[in-house]
C-alpha cells in the first residue's frame, strides 16, 4: 500500500494561505467604504450601492491584469507596486465610462506562497483601490505547484463602478470642432512589456539597474512605475464639466483606443509637438528602430488619458486637471471624416 501523501505533500499549503490572508486583512478593511456588507472570507462579497443618489442607476465593470510587466517585479524583488498596476488598469477603464468604482476583487495565483511576496502585492492592490476610492471587498488566491516558476506570479483585478444612464459618457456627442485633451502618464504604465523586454534585456543586454542619461533612475525603476489612476480628478472635472469622451491609451496605443469612442464619422487630429514625450519612448524607440507609428500604435507616449469636449470647456478642464496634480495640455482636435478617409486619427 502506497505511503499517505495529504495536500500539503502535494505543494499546496492550505493553512500558510489562511494565515497570509490574516496577515493583510487590516490593510484591506481599510478600503472598506460605507456600502461594504459583511465580513471577510465569505463565499461571496456584498456591497450595497447609495442607490437615493441615483434615478436610473447602471452598473459598469470591467477586468485586466498586468502582464508580463511582472517579469520586471520578479526580476526586481518589488511587488508593491504592481499592485497599484493591477487596480489601476480597471479603474481607468471604469472611469472612461463617467462611472464611480464601487469596489474591486483580486485574483492572486502563485505556485507557492511567500508571505512577504504577497503581503507586498497586497499592500500594493489595498493602496490603489484608496487611491481609486473603491473598496476591495473579496478575491481569490490560488496555490498551484509546478503551474509557476519558482517565486513568480499572476494578477487579475475586476471592477465594478456605477452611475446614472443620462451621465454615461459613449462617445456619441462627439462632433467636428471640438477639442482634446491630454492627460500625462507615469511612463510606460503596464503595457508594451512584451516588447520593451524583448528590446531593452534580450536585444540589447542592459540591466535593470543600468543608468541612461536621460532618465533620472535606474532602467528597473522606471519600468516598475505604477500606473496612474485617475479616477479622483475625473470624477471632480464630470461635476464641473460636460465630457463627450474619454478614452484610456492602454494596449493599442493612440491608433487603437481613440476610435473605439468616436462616432464612425469624426476624426482626431493629434499634434505630437504639443507635449514633451517621456525619456523612456525615445529610448525604446531607437532601440527597437520603430518608426513613429508603430511607437503610437504601441505606446501611450506619455499620454494616459485622452478627452474630448466642447473648445469653450477647454481652459477650464486643463485648469481643474493641474489644480488635482495632472499634467494636461490642448493636443488637437476633431473633424468630420471625409469619405475617401480611412484614418479616424492623424497624429502630426
Amino acid at each position: 500500500m502506497s505511503d499517505k501523501i495529504t495536500y500539503k505533500d502535494a505543494g499546496v499549503d492550505v493553512d500558510l494561505a489562511e494565515k497570509s490572508l490574516q496577515s493583510v486583512e487590516n490593510r484591506i478593511r481599510s478600503t472598506f467604504t460605507p456600502g461594504v456588507i459583511g465580513n471577510l472570507g465569505g463565499f461571496a462579497a456584498t456591497f450595497r450601492p447609495e442607490w437615493p443618489k441615483f434615478v436610473d442607476p447602471v452598473l459598469v465593470s470591467a477586468t485586466d491584469g498586468v502582464g508580463t510587466k511582472l517579469k520586471i517585479a520578479f526580476m526586481m524583488g518589488i511587488h508593491n507596486s504592481v499592485g497599484i498596476d493591477l487596480v489601476a488598469m480597471s479603474v481607468n477603464d471604469i472611469i472612461v465610462t463617467g462611472a464611480e468604482p464601487l469596489f474591486f476583487l483580486d485574483y492572486f495565483a502563485t505556485g507557492k506562497i511567500k508571505p512577504e511576496t504577497f503581503q507586498s502585492v497586497v499592500s500594493g492592490i489595498t493602496e490603489g483601490c484608496k487611491m481609486a476610492g473603491c473598496a476591495l471587498i473579496g478575491g481569490e488566491t490560488a496555490e498551484m505547484p509546478d503551474f509557476y516558476s519558482e517565486g513568480e506570479y499572476d494578477l487579475a483585478g475586476f471592477c465594478v463602478g456605477i452611475l446614472d444612464q443620462a451621465a454615461v459618457i459613449d462617445g456619441s456627442r462627439v462632433a467636428g470642432g471640438d477639442a482634446v485633451i491630454g492627460i500625462g502618464s507615469s511612463g510606460l504604465h503596464s503595457n508594451g512589456y512584451s516588447l520593451v523586454r524583448r528590446v531593452l534585456l534580450d536585444n540589447k543586454k542592459y540591466s535593470l539597474d543600468h543608468k541612461f542619461s536621460d532618465l533620472e533612475s535606474t532602467l528597473g525603476e522606471e519600468l516598475l512605475k505604477p500606473t496612474k489612476i485617475y479616477v479622483k480628478p475625473m470624477l471632480s472635472l464630470m461635476k464641473k464639466l460636460s465630457i463627450k469622451a474619454i478614452a484610456h491609451i492602454t494596449g493599442g496605443g493612440f491608433y487603437g483606443n481613440i476610435p473605439r469612442i468616436i462616432p464612425d464619422h469624426i476624426q482626431v487630429i493629434i499634434n505630437s509637438s504639443t507635449w514633451e514625450i517621456p525619456p523612456i519612448f525615445k529610448i525604446l524607440k531607437r532601440a527597437a528602430l520603430l518608426d513613429d507609428r508603430e511607437m503610437f500604435e504601441t505606446f501611450n507616449m506619455g499620454v494616459g488619458m485622452i478627452l474630448i469636449l466642447n473648445e469653450s470647456d477647454v481652459d477650464q478642464a486643463i485648469y481643474g486637471l493641474r489644480e488635482a496634480g495632472l499634467n494636461a495640455w490642448s493636443m488637437g482636435h476633431t473633424l468630420t471624416r471625409s469619405s475617401d478617409c480611412e484614418n479616424h486619427v492623424i497624429i502630426n
